[in-house]
């Protein structure tokens, strides 16, 4: 499998951006890796990068992009934050990949157990990581049940999960909101914006299909 050029990247619609990702996702739990030679898309890529895709998920190490997804060099953009949340620089980050460098889709990646939903659900307190998770604090108060108090914390996966997910709505409207070239781009169905979440006990991604 090639790198994507100019060429290729210019064919792909933001519905085959989802679909090349999804076909990925579906590689990767099967185990049937695509053929591809880094080391060629690495000499591919020397002068130029194509990439399809934006993905910004945490850094969970369970959680890479790319392998996922099952993708090579040049093909995707893999922006990574603990709790995948958007600031100005992430903003900016995608307005790059998007209005300048061309890729057709920006996906807002959560995963389930993730350790810093669960910090913010319990309401961490250390060093910067106390800044970090007041980003993901707004999400712990959308999600209304359970409402007793001892089962809104770290031990209720369940609770997590669903603070998880509501985490990644309330970040794609964070990059409508703040981002009128990203909004405009979508409007213009230039590109898709779209959310899904990764099941760290399976390998699955499910997308948010609206």
């Amino acid at each position: 499998m090639k790198a994507h050029t100019k060429e290729t990247q210019a064919a792909i619609t933001p519905e085959t951006a989802l679909q090349l990702l999804k076909e990925g996702n579906q590689r990767f739990q099967e185990n049937k890796k695509a053929d591809r030679d880094l080391l060629e898309q690495v000499r591919d890529t020397e002068g130029g990068q194509f990439p399809f895709a934006t993905v910004l998920s945490c850094i969970d190490s369970r959680v890479s992009a790319e392998l996922i997804f099952d993708q090579g060099v040049g093909d995707i953009f893999s922006a990574r934050v603990a709790g995948n949340f958007v600031n100005e620089d992430i903003l900016g980050s995608m307005e790059f990949a998007s209005k300048l460098a061309g890729t057709r889709l920006i996906l807002v990646l959560g995963h389930t157990s993730c350790g810093a939903v669960k910090g913010a659900c319990d309401d961490a307190q250390m060093g910067n990581l106390t800044a970090l998770i007041s980003k993901i604090k707004p999400a712990v108060a959308a999600v209304t049940e359970p409402s007793d108090p001892a089962q809104r914390n770290s031990q209720n996966i369940d609770f997590v999960n669903d603070v998880a997910v509501r985490n990644v709505h309330m970040t794609i409207d964070r990059i409508r909101k703040e981002s009128p070239i990203l909004k405009e781009m979508e409007d213009n169905k230039e590109i898709i914006i779209i959310g899904g979440m990764y099941d760290i006990s399976n390998g699955a991604v499910s997308f948010f299909e609206s």
